[in-house]
């Protein structure tokens, strides 16, 4: 899978991709217009071999106003709740061959456009 999930209505998410550039190559995914799957969402957890939580968005309103982070939310729940809500997905989510980058901290999008520029 070479794709990347994003926000179009995201600033940082638009600043991201600008800095990234990635190619044709590369299908980009607006997690609003088209949620991702339970399908892809089980793949990219298979790749990253950890835990559904290191794919959630803890800055989403609906983390908060949901009470989630005064939750102990199962492995379960967490799926679910991306799932269910688009925004709840970490993003930008990039999934380049077996390597998955989330998040937009600058260690990550600097190591995102290292692999999009080999």
């Amino acid at each position: 899978m070479n794709k990347i999930f994003y926000l179009s209505t995201c600033d940082t998410c638009k600043r991201i991709l600008k800095e990234v550039q990635p190619d044709d190559s590369i299908e980009l995914q607006d997690i609003k217009k088209k949620h991702i799957t339970a399908i892809e969402l089980d793949q990219i957890h298979d790749i990253i071999g950890g835990s559904y939580e290191d794919l959630m968005n803890k800055r989403a309103r609906i983390y908060k106003s949901e009470g989630l982070k005064d939750q102990d939310l199962s492995e379960a729940a967490i799926r679910d709740w991306i799932l269910k809500e688009y925004s709840m997905l970490k993003r930008p989510l990039a999934v380049i061959g077996k390597e998955v980058f989330a998040g937009n901290s600058k260690v990550t999008v600097a190591a995102l456009k290292a692999k999009l520029s080999d």
